[in-house]
């Protein structure tokens, strides 16, 4: 099977197959991506994140990995959709705003139990950047380095923001928790709930 780097320089080079392979490899992370942060106009999105791709394609040097580039593109289609719809408000900040605070209610992708009811809600109580970083860490298995790149920050910001972030998803998820079931209590306990309610969604 060809790999992402090979099909990409065919690609460019004007390969359109090559192009139609790449965004089927990577559609269902592109769709993960937005069912966890909008409600509606999924579709839409993803079309504008692939158009964004096609249209930068002569920008990306390879520099990072063809899922790290499309990643980047899809967060910032995220962030203009938002910032649309908020026009009376352009003071949108990533680092501080959340899904929550923008008023999309959680219908999608992993609410079929209570403990994923809990997971979802917690994500989407953080601000967007860090719900962002999370589900690339445990929903896509990204490493700190291709997260910054996503980010277009240093590789120990990403981490010290992990850090944070999941300190912050382990207090929403306590807050969400629904019914008896059990919920992380450690960041170690986080990490293996949230990777174990990832497989079973997949």
């Amino acid at each position: 099977m060809e790999s992402d780097h090979e099909l990409l320089q065919a690609w460019q080079a004007g390969d359109a197959r090559a192009g139609s392979t790449l965004f089927e490899r990577h559609y269902k992370c592109v769709a993960r991506f937005f069912s966890n942060k909008v409600d509606a106009d999924i579709a839409d999105l993803i079309q504008k994140t692939f158009l964004g791709c096609l249209e930068s394609l002569h920008r990306f040097r390879g520099d990072a990995s063809f899922k790290t580039y499309l990643l980047s593109i899809a967060r910032n289609v995220l962030l203009m959709y938002y910032r649309r719809k908020r026009r009376h408000d352009a003071r949108l900040d990533p680092g501080v705003t959340s899904i929550q605070d923008l008023g999309p209610t959680p219908t999608t992708l992993i609410q079929r139990h209570d403990e994923a009811k809990a997971l979802l809600l917690g994500l989407r109580a953080l601000p967007i950047d860090s719900q962002i970083l999370l589900e690339l860490y445990y929903w896509e298995s990204m490493r700190a380095r291709e997260i910054a790149a996503v980010f277009e920050v240093p590789e120990g910001t990403i981490r010290t923001r992990l850090r944070k972030a999941k300190q912050q998803l382990l207090v929403g998820v306590e807050s969400a928790r629904a019914g008896g079931h059990l919920t992380p209590h450690s960041i170690e306990d986080l990490d293996d709930w949230a990777r174990r309610l990832r497989a079973a969604s997949a």
